[in-house]
């Protein structure tokens, strides 16, 4: 009777044991900060984890942070789900008032967190790698590079020299160190997404190619700001273009710049870059920027005019004429100081 009753009460004691160890870890795996007023939620804290950071590395960080209770119950906890080399790169967005099992739910499935980046239509190749490395997502020097790798442009089934035009303007979500790869890829997917099999048939219908097609519509996209002037603006153009009148236009003489201070000079239309079109028939070898779906429906349905020429008015707008006469009355109309910024002369 006597061992009978001494091994019921070693049975209640490791009983008790186990419970009171049970509970323990339940408790270092709760939240730290227990929400009790929703209405104030804890402070979300950023918390990146680099290449190489070891499950104990995360867990002594997190603990550091005052995101977790026990380290040693997190590191339990991941090695219970065999987290140790399968906890993803990046930055996550983690509070107090997680629990630990949900934030290791977050670094083992990639919830990182993603930073919205808007290129807006006309930017070209460096403007937008600027704007990704103000948000911090990429370098821009590696942007441009991989832009500009033939190796790399081919394996996106694309011909050209560059990458420029086929970089669909838009807003984008990445994480911060982003593969420049991923986003450029991203970004050519995000132009054959609104490039459609109807744009594709009207290109073969008017004799143009895709590569024709994107410098068309970079040009107009440089040209006008303005929507209901775009379908004008590529009458212009696909106008000379079948006359054989140089395009005149300006935006693709800077973009054919070494350096450009703001000043377009006599010295500069004479240049003998490709991409003069003062000085070069045709259209330049390729786009200039990367244009927005308005200015690549232009390009492809021009408005039925006779219009050779267009000349600015000063308030973003333009005066359009068929004729040189009419061209020089507008001329003489809206730039009488004889500073014409955006006059098409016939050659």
């Amino acid at each position: 009777m006597t061992s009978e009753r001494t091994f019921r009460l070693l049975i209640g004691v490791v009983a008790a044991g186990a419970c009171a160890a049970f509970l323990g870890f339940q408790w270092m795996l709760g939240p730290v900060e227990p929400a009790t007023d929703f209405s104030r939620p804890p402070t979300t804290r950023i918390i990146e984890i680099p290449e190489g950071m070891t499950l104990r590395q995360l867990a002594a960080r997190l603990e550091q942070e005052r995101l977790i209770r026990s380290r040693w119950a997190f590191v339990l906890l991941g090695k219970l789900r065999a987290a140790d080399r399968r906890i993803k790169v990046g930055e996550y967005a983690v509070h107090a008032g997680m629990r630990p099992g949900d934030m290791l739910a977050d670094f083992l499935s990639g919830r990182v967190v993603l930073y919205q980046v808007t290129i807006p239509e006309g930017y070209n190749i460096v403007e937008l790698a600027q704007v990704f490395a103000q948000q911090g997502v990429a370098d821009p020097e590696a942007l441009i590079s991989l832009a500009h790798d033939r190796d790399f442009i081919r394996s996106l089934s694309i011909e050209a020299a560059s990458l420029e035009g086929y970089l669909y303007p838009n807003t984008y979500k990445f994480a911060r160190h982003t593969k420049p790869k991923e986003i450029l890829k991203e970004m050519v997917e995000g132009f054959r997404s609104v490039f459609t099999p109807e744009f594709q048939q009207r290109a073969q219908e008017i004799h143009m190619s895709l590569h024709q097609v994107l410098t068309l519509a970079s040009v107009i996209e440089k040209e006008t700001g303005v929507t209901q002037e775009r379908e004008l603006i590529a009458s212009v153009f696909h106008n000379r273009l079948k006359r054989g009148i140089p395009l005149q236009s300006d935006p693709t003489v800077i973009y054919g710049l070494d350096y450009f201070d703001g000043n377009l000079r006599k010295k500069d239309l004479d240049s003998k870059s490709p991409y003069n079109t003062y000085k070069n028939r045709g259209l330049p070898p390729g786009p200039i920027a990367n244009p927005g779906l308005g200015s690549i429906r232009a390009a492809l349905y021009p408005a039925p005019t006779r219009n050779l020429y267009f000349v600015s008015r000063n308030d973003g707008t333009h005066q359009f004429s068929s004729t040189l006469a009419e061209h020089n009355r507008a001329v003489d109309k809206y730039q009488r100081h004889g500073v014409v910024k955006a006059a098409r002369r016939s050659t």
